[in-house]
């Protein structure tokens, strides 16, 4: 069995795998009387398969660099739901599924703080369906599927501790506005089909930029309503300005492995489909070209004020996950003025940034990863999340300490970590293009935000212990898991020169491979079916 015919298997049962171990969640552990071992070991194989599968899939676009679609029920693009993974989501899904397994890990330590943790797991296992669903599908609408199945398990998540009245009260905040969100998804896909009759992002791409389309100023005024309501939802679970507000209610009441879900994964599928909509589907060439590059320097500088804002709200903060919220949404925002430097006139500094932004929202993400997981120890282990009532529980654990350290020192972007280098490209891309507003803000936000940072070291590893903090037994495990997972932006800083050309190729995959995306899902459209088709030339 070769490497593509691997993928595609590993790829159909991926997401029927992970509902049906959803589903079955609740019925076993009720059979097994078992209320926490039983659904975490259904939870953690659906979490091995999954990360399984998104590597050998990542491995596959990394050799073949060429997208690669598995056709459900065997319809054909157009006709059926299919998945179109190139290297920006492969690379995504591949980080997405490894995160979302060591969530699962760390959550088998938190569940003992849960009376019945079945419901747990299975909403876990529908996250992990929706966000890798939302990045791996080639149907638009099968996103608005995907990210209802994210949402709702989203909601229940973090709701999952009811006897709270504040998690109650941020889910209701989170879920009201969501589902206006997801709505307005809805209605941008109603237009668009109405216009183009179609929801396959590669055909659609493919009639976006065709010239009957791009001379019909109609289409043109439909494409840009209709992208504009779908922006307003990417930056809704980008948590961008001004649609961050939800974030920074929801991340604090949340289940500490569920944070950093929030903060990392449903983050990363706003980013996505914002660049899959506006580098893939509707291209610079195509119908919106009058309005694309204001399209994306209203989205840079929306990430602008995200990031300085929210690094001048960490200041003020001493709840420690409403402050690493807010972190959260200061280095998304830099990721969005690296991500859309689309509109500058030179290539080589479009790729630059763009890359950089890449590697930016890796690093963020595994950085904010171990620092939630770490922030959990501390809060169980001092009873608050106050940082005044947290001095010097670092000591307590040691290795998370560390954790937290080496997290920190990368997203503030010193060297050798992988934080250094994501913000180095953008800030260079821009340089190159003679565009120096943006690397004076980056620079601006990193400076505001050390402050921030330094409140958390100053008080979980230097300050005085208020009263002496019981370590519980058999912790060390999760200890050493948010070391290796911190360890792993050094490591990849080390390397970075050596990996670069892959993230070189994830960016020329989104901004220069709409071609091949585009093509390889026609291809597997029958003659005999292409005569009920518009036209692509």
């Amino acid at each position: 069995m070769n490497l593509e015919t691997l993928s595609l298997n590993l790829l159909g049962l991926l997401t029927p795998f992970l509902v049906i171990l959803a589903f079955i969640t609740p019925l076993l552990s009720k059979l097994l009387k078992s209320s926490r071992r039983a659904p975490f070991i259904i939870a953690l194989i659906g979490g091995v398969y999954a990360a399984m599968a998104s590597t050998v899939v990542f491995c596959y676009e990394i050799t073949s660099r060429s997208p690669l679609i598995y056709t459900y029920g065997g319809w054909p693009p157009h006709f059926g739901i299919v998945y179109e993974i190139d290297l920006f989501n492969g690379l995504l899904g591949f980080l997405v599924a490894w995160i979302m397994l060591a969530i699962i890990l760390y959550s088998s330590w938190y569940s003992k703080r849960l009376d019945d943790a079945s419901w747990y797991f299975t909403l876990l296992l529908g996250l992990t369906a929706g966000v890798l669903g939302c990045l791996y599908t080639g149907d638009a609408f099968n996103f608005f599927v995907m990210l209802e199945v994210l949402s709702i398990s989203t909601y229940g998540l973090v709701a999952y501790l009811r006897n709270r009245a504040e998690a109650v009260e941020a889910t209701a905040k989170y879920a009201l506005i969501g589902a206006v969100a997801t709505t307005m998804y809805f209605l941008a896909l109603v237009i668009i089909y109405s216009g183009y009759g179609t929801v396959n992002m590669a055909y659609l791409a493919g009639l976006s930029s065709a010239e009957f389309v791009v001379k019909e100023p109609s289409l043109r005024y439909l494409s840009l309503l209709a992208v504009s309501l779908a922006l307003w939802t990417f930056t809704f679970k980008s948590a961008i300005f001004p649609s961050h507000f939800w974030l920074v209610d929801a991340n604090p009441e949340a289940p500490h492995p569920v944070s950093v879900a929030l903060s990392g994964l449903v983050e990363s599928v706003g980013i996505y489909a914002a660049g899959r909509f506006l580098y893939t589907i509707f291209r610079p060439n195509g119908v919106l070209a009058v309005y694309h590059s204001v399209i994306l320097i209203v989205l840079v500088t929306l990430g602008a004020i995200s990031g300085v804002v929210c690094a001048l709200m960490m200041l003020n903060q001493r709840d420690i996950k409403r402050l690493l919220a807010y972190s959260s949404i200061s280095h998304t925002g830099i990721v969005y003025m690296g991500l859309f430097a689309g509109f500058l006139v030179n290539n080589s500094a479009v790729e630059a940034a763009i890359t950089g932004a890449i590697v930016h929202a890796v690093s963020h993400v595994i950085a904010k990863t171990a620092l939630f997981m770490s922030s959990g120890l501390f809060i169980e282990t001092s009873g608050s999340r106050d940082l005044d009532d947290m001095r010097g529980v670092g000591r307590a654990h040691p290795l998370a300490l560390v954790a937290t350290v080496i997290s920190t020192l990368s997203l503030i972007g010193l060297v050798p970590f992988i934080g250094f280098y994501s913000k180095l490209l953008i800030i260079l891309g821009y340089i190159s293009a003679g565009f120096v507003i943006v690397p004076i803000l980056v620079i601006a936000i990193t400076a505001l935000s050390v402050p921030g940072y330094m409140k958390i070291l100053s008080s979980v590893a230097f300050g005085i212990p208020a009263k002496e903090y019981k370590r519980p037994s058999g912790e060390t495990w999760v200890e050493v898991l948010i070391l290796l997972i911190a360890l792993s932006l050094l490591v990849l800083g080390v390397i970075f020169w050596y990996i670069m050309p892959i993230f070189q190729d994830t960016t020329s995959s989104l901004i220069s491979g709409a071609g091949d995306y585009i093509n390889s899902a026609l291809e597997r459209i029958p003659e005999e079916l292409r005569s009920l088709m518009r036209g692509v030339s």
